[in-house]
């Protein structure tokens, strides 16, 4: 089966990588010049030195997000049951 196409809704450049109590709150700004914040968390403690290696790793990075294309789960579905052999 084909894999279902994502398309992807906003390339962020990472500038801060804000400690919060279960994770980080990413900001950064996008190619059009919009603020863009992701809040990131974990259902685990993190010690404070994965704390600190962490928000420097995540400061330093980008972010791709993406959605499934209208209407794929749809194609994806008819596809499915139109190789589906007939009886």
């Amino acid at each position: 089966m084909d894999r279902p196409q994502y398309e992807p809704l906003a390339q962020i450049e990472v500038d801060a990588a804000r400690p919060e109590p279960q994770g980080f709150m990413l900001t950064g700004q996008g190619p059009d010049h919009v603020e863009y914040q992701l809040d990131l968390r974990f259902e685990m403690p993190l010690d404070p030195r994965t704390r600190t290696v962490l928000g420097e790793l995540l400061s330093h990075s980008d972010l791709t997000i993406s959605r499934r294309a209208p209407g794929g789960l749809i194609q994806a579905l008819r596809q499915r049951r139109n190789r589906a052999p007939q009886p």
